[in-house]
């Protein structure tokens, strides 16, 4: 058997904890032809340029066969294809982006995740509440997973006894992708019938959903572009099912994995803790260092060249299929400055934990204002928090990269009396 390379290693699930060393070597070669024809870019000014560039395509229907990451479901001419914002390019992507944040943030809303902040403070301190008089808690079962999930639900519209049942479904989703030299195991190809099935129960679930939407209008962003009045835009059926279930699905995964993460640096680094119950100004630029540090998206694999491109001394064929990994390119040290080490101060920190380009996050304000709000509210109640094991389990999914659990000794968990004192949200 040929040696595998270091983006392969870097996706075997032994190295889900530290796929670093991994990066860095790949990083030698910005540009790297991988044996299934793929092109893996790792650097960050390689990064950027194709995901600005036009003739990099997101769309898997100009893929042949191709995989949509969190469907499984491969492309061809006879097979429609469920097409949402992150897997479509322009016109179609503009118009579906479009339709989907005219009902979540600016111009149209634009206070609709700043509104939101003292229902954020108050999902957090009741979480932490309930943490009192315990001496070891699980970061993610108890504060990073609940916390996300009860915001997108009451954004959304989607009711919150649904979420246990939707979120396993999800989980079946991740589980059931592997790209790397493990996916042809007989159990991955297991994991990836259950997934399959599990996409098709929240396809029906969410078409289920909307539809109750389209003839009862209620609160929350799904049923607001269900019934989407203000334009001649509109949305397909498959289009509302796909752009929700993402909606849905990023809203919460992601942040998940952010908050997690930024607890484990935290608890890895003392002098960082101390130094943000010293100076809770710099929690802002911290979440963006942690967002750095631990990209919640690892990378995206649906891009494909529609031109022979030539980068890096490199040319990518057209029809080839292009990784960008986010998470080697936040630590090129050719673009940050000690880019293993936490930074709280780090200037020009323009990294691509939100992707950058037409597909940047557009719930990237909500992410970082949650993820502020939980954090401060950690940092000044929680009583010398001790990580229990380290590395962490982590999750099997290679894209959505984030502890399974995160288990913490503490000490106490103090009451809470009033609002501590917070610098105004960068969310706005």
């Amino acid at each position: 058997m040929s040696a595998q390379t270091p983006w392969q290693q870097s996706l075997r699930y032994a190295n889900r904890a530290n796929p670093y060393p991994f990066y860095e070597e790949m990083r030698k070669t910005p540009v790297s032809r991988q044996p299934d024809g793929s092109y893996v870019v790792s650097t960050y000014r390689e990064a950027v340029a194709l995901l600005h560039d036009p003739r990099v395509s997101s769309d898997p229907r100009v893929r042949h066969g191709a995989a949509v990451p969190y469907s499984g479901q491969a492309y061809s001419p006879a097979t429609p294809q469920l097409i949402g914002m992150i897997t479509s390019d322009p016109p179609d992507h503009d118009c579906l982006r479009h339709l989907a944040m005219w009902h979540f943030g600016p111009p149209h809303t634009p206070d609709l995740v700043s509104n939101l902040e003292d229902e954020i403070l108050h999902i957090a301190t009741s979480l932490l509440d309930n943490l009192q008089g315990k001496s070891r808690i699980d970061i993610v079962d108890d504060f990073a997973f609940p916390l996300p999930v009860t915001v997108i639900c009451e954004v959304l519209g989607v009711p919150q006894q649904d979420m246990p049942r939707v979120h396993a479904l999800i989980e079946d989703v991740l589980n059931g992708i592997d790209l790397g030299p493990e996916g042809n195991s007989p159990e991955q190809q297991r994991l990836a019938g259950v997934g399959y099935r599990s996409r098709a129960e929240l396809d029906r679930y969410m078409g289920a959903l909307l539809d109750n939407y389209a003839h009862h209008p209620g609160e929350g962003v799904l049923s607001a572009i269900v019934n989407h009045q203000a334009s001649d835009e509109r949305m397909s059926q498959s289009e509302l099912v796909e752009n929700a279930l993402l909606l849905l699905f990023a809203g919460h995964e992601t942040t998940v994995n952010l908050i997690a993460h930024s607890v484990l640096i935290m608890l890895r680094h003392p002098e960082v803790l101390d130094q943000l119950r010293r100076r809770p100004e710099l929690i802002i630029p911290a979440i963006e260092e942690f967002v750095r540090l631990e990209s919640s998206v690892q990378f995206w694999p649906t891009r494909t060249a529609l031109a022979d491109i030539e980068i890096a001394g490199t040319v990518i064929p057209k029809g080839s299929p292009i990784v960008v990994v986010y998470g080697s390119a936040n630590r090129d040290p050719d673009r940050f400055t000690n880019p293993d080490e936490v930074d709280l101060e780090r200037e020009d920190n323009q990294h691509l934990g939100f992707s950058t380009g037409i597909h940047y996050c557009f719930g990237g304000p909500l992410a970082r204002l949650e993820a502020q709000v939980a954090l401060t509210e950690f940092i000044s109640r929680v009583e010398n928090p001790r990580l229990v094991v380290d590395p962490p389990p982590y999750r099997h999914s290679q894209i959505f990269r984030g502890p399974l659990h995160l288990l913490v000794d503490v000490d106490a968990v103090r009451s809470h009396a009033s609002p501590p004192a917070r610098p105004l949200s960068a969310a706005a």
